[in-house]
């Protein structure tokens, strides 16, 4: 690694008066370091050269400032820098203005930066306070929402920047606030084919949200609505009885031959913890089953290959069709689990989780050895999910 008198070299090199060029290789010599953890370490130590490295995201040469913003990214992915570029660089109110302005070029270099600095409560609570008093919650919802704010970026990553910032219960109550309309804005992007990061950060948003088990009754009314935006991605082409159909919400009733799932296994899970969050109340387990959830898991089980979204898929289903908990214990989220249960229930977690990479490993396997093998006939298997 470089040594003091090296890094003060370097550092003389990127003064905003330095040839464009010298400039250029050395942006581009830190973006190298960047990119491993000894350099994230060294440049750690390094503020003023984070300054002179962040300062340069206004020089004139575009590619420089794409260097810089590159440089920024990779540091931002090292939590150990995180208090650094808040605290020290201070980086937050001027990428919050440049955010903001519909026609700067590198707002979607600063979404992911944002997305990077928010994956841990501590800087996301600090990010979330400078949101507030630079733009607002409520800003970044409506550029989020806005096609074509910016013609220069998608701000596909606000996604999971918004995901990040529902972490924090404040953050929450404004999305769920009944007095906006926040949370309702959200709920297409479930269904945005032109990108799974956009789609992921959604549902990873609606996922936070139903943690507030105090508000299920208000996102499964007709004021939300929340069901059909988690479903139809899980629903397939299937054909349905006409009573199961009936069941069902009007968006999901008699789909078409080619209806699609969503493509992504991470995303599937995550739609399938949402739906679980959501029968954590007794109310929230009879809305599901009242709308016919069950048919629709029924199918998603047998099409479903991945190991892990086939065990989310399971628990959800065992609520769906098992008793009711005893008087008292309706809502899941607020009982409390004796110690010696708790135990047994992360033993047997763990012990799930080696039986499913278990499978997993023995799919693959079994995946290798029919590319070897001639092609033949696919027998297929029983699900084992009919009632």
């Amino acid at each position: 690694m470089l040594s003091e008198t090296e890094a003060a070299e370097l550092l003389s090199f990127l003064s905003p008066e330095t040839r464009p060029d010298v400039k250029g290789q050395t942006t581009e010599y830190i973006l190298g370091m960047s990119g491993n953890r000894d350099g994230c370490r060294f440049l750690r130590s390094k503020a003023d050269l984070l300054h002179a490295v962040f300062a340069l995201t206004s020089d004139p040469s575009i590619a420089i400032v794409k260097d810089c913003y590159h440089i920024l990214i990779n540091l931002s992915a090292d939590e150990t820098l995180h208090q650094v570029l808040v605290a020290d660089v201070k980086v937050l109110p001027v990428l919050l203005k440049k955010l903001l302005d519909p026609e700067y070029v590198f707002a979607d270099q600063i979404c992911s930066i944002l997305s990077n600095l928010t994956r841990h409560t501590k800087t996301c609570k600090t990010v979330l306070k400078v949101l507030q008093e630079e733009a607002g919650l409520s800003q970044l919802v409506t550029i989020f929402c806005t096609e074509g704010y910016n013609k220069k970026a998608n701000f596909h990553y606000l996604g999971p920047l918004l995901s990040n910032l529902t972490q924090l219960p404040e953050a929450r109550d404004y999305m769920m606030d009944k007095d906006r309309c926040v949370i309702q804005r959200l709920l297409p992007f479930t269904q945005y084919q032109a990108s799974v990061v956009r789609r992921g950060g959604v549902v990873g948003t609606l996922r936070n949200c139903c943690f507030d088990h105090a508000r299920h009754e208000w996102l499964l009314s007709d004021a939300v609505d929340i069901l059909p935006f988690l479903l139809l991605p899980l629903a397939g082409p299937e054909e349905l009885t006409e009573e199961e159909n009936e069941g069902l919400p009007v968006d999901l009733q008699y789909l078409p031959e080619d209806k699609k799932r969503e493509d992504d296994p991470d995303i599937r899970k995550m739609l399938l913890e949402t739906l679980l969050l959501l029968t954590a109340t007794g109310g929230g387990r009879n809305a599901l089953k009242d709308k016919s959830v069950y048919p629709i898991m029924r199918e998603f089980h047998r099409w479903e290959k991945d190991v892990h979204v086939t065990a989310a898929c399971e628990k959800l289903v065992q609520v769906l069709i098992g008793d009711e908990p005893e008087q008292g214990m309706e809502n899941l989220m607020e009982v409390d689990i004796p110690e010696d249960v708790e135990v047994k229930l992360k033993e047997a977690d763990v012990k799930e989780q080696e039986e499913l990479e278990k499978e997993q490993e023995e799919m693959r396997q079994e995946e290798e050895k029919k590319k070897s093998d001639a092609p033949g006939t696919d027998k297929g298997q029983d699900d084992g999910l009919t009632r």
